[in-house]
């Protein structure tokens, strides 16, 4: 039997399943797009994208830095991910407030 992996097609001796993906597609997909960054219709990196548009260093990391750990903290870090993300939110803060 064999099947064929659903996203490169290389054919995968042995298996009997449809649905199914290779090893080097599933190593590719882990450091791509991993899934505590891909749940929901929107992933992470490109929320974060769109919310740092228009910001410049420092602002821009710790913004992403924010959205990135209260995005996962449920799927990977839970509570150091959400101190992590109270961190930049509150290095933030205090950059924005010094430019006030």
């Amino acid at each position: 039997m064999s099947a064929v992996c659903t996203r490169c097609g290389v054919i995968l001796h042995g298996l009997d399943k449809d649905g199914v993906v290779c090893e080097d597609c599933r190593k590719a997909e882990a450091i791509d797009h991993p899934a505590h960054y891909t749940a929901g219709k929107v992933e992470c990196i490109d929320a974060i994208e769109a919310a740092t548009t228009g910001l410049e260093g420092i602002q821009a990391v710790c913004t992403g830095n924010v959205i990135k750990y209260m995005w996962r903290w449920k799927r990977k870090g839970g509570a150091q991910d959400l101190r992590k993300a109270e961190a930049y939110l509150q290095r933030l803060i205090n950059i924005v407030e010094k430019g006030d």
